[in-house]
């Protein structure tokens, strides 16, 4: 009987109720700005406002300044640039046989961005209205789908590549993720296309997002027998930084 309740089955519902309860936790934070935002919570409202009249003036009187965030932000750290670099990294790990961690990225990349589209249809909120706007962008505001993208991006980059990284040289790569994170989101309200409110929104609904995905691949990985990683040292599968499996060979070819 003992054995029963303590078999496979026990434990696959265990590590299904921690990952809804830590997911559910990392969500939080989002959800927390989500009603504030909705409620429009008068602090959070001056805080959007003064950053956006602030940073607007600036742009004004640096125009130089505003050409170097417009191509930060349309071709460096633009979703379609993000997403390109994730697709190539598919591509990568397909041709290393590879094959979860390969769908543990795509799923990853495409559950962000149908995320943050139906969280901006759900929300509905303007972008900001400016006097004489040195940028501008269509659709809903919250969150911010650049700040969002930056995030589920560079986290699928770092957590894949990681472990081919030298163990002196980790600190480097999540420097340039968090970055790439900072200033992307920066761009977006510096150019008066975004409050400050929706790059935050952004940030914590694409590590909601990562969280949720890792913790299934994590899973996985415990069922299937492998050690227990440290991703934000080792990355998701520290195995990749042996050499690629040789392809079967085929004996009508000998």
């Amino acid at each position: 009987m003992t054995a029963r309740y303590c078999g496979p089955d026990a434990a696959l519902g265990v590590r299904l109720l921690l990952t809804t309860a830590v997911t559910a936790a990392v969500s939080m934070p989002f959800a927390l700005a989500l009603v504030l935002v909705e409620s429009r919570w008068p602090p959070l409202y001056r805080l959007d406002q003064t950053a956006a009249e602030r940073l607007h003036e600036a742009a004004l009187r640096h125009p130089g300044w505003v050409r170097v965030l417009r191509v930060l932000t349309d071709f460096v750290w633009d979703p379609v640039t993000m997403r390109l670099l994730v697709a190539l990294l598919v591509l990568w790990l397909l041709t290393r046989r590879a094959w979860r961690l390969a769908a543990w990225a795509s799923v990853t990349a495409v559950a962000g961005a149908l995320t943050g589209v139906l969280t901006k249809i759900v929300v509905e909120r303007a972008r900001p209205h400016l006097p004489d706007p040195v940028a501008h962008s269509p659709g809903f505001s919250f969150p911010s789908g650049h700040a969002m993208t930056a995030v589920t991006s560079c986290a699928v980059l770092l957590l894949v590549l990681l472990p081919l990284v030298p163990r002196a040289w980790r600190p480097l790569p999540w420097a340039l993720a968090i970055t790439s994170a900072v200033g992307v989101a920066y761009t977006r309200v510096a150019l008066g296309v975004h409050w400050v409110s929706d790059v935050v929104g952004g940030w914590l609904l694409g590590l909601a997002v990562v969280t949720a995905t890792t913790l299934v691949f994590e899973a996985w990985r415990a069922d299937t027998g492998q050690r227990r990683t440290d991703v934000t040292r080792e990355g998701l599968e520290p195995e990749l930084s042996a050499p690629a499996p040789e392809p079967p060979l085929d004996l009508r070819d000998a």
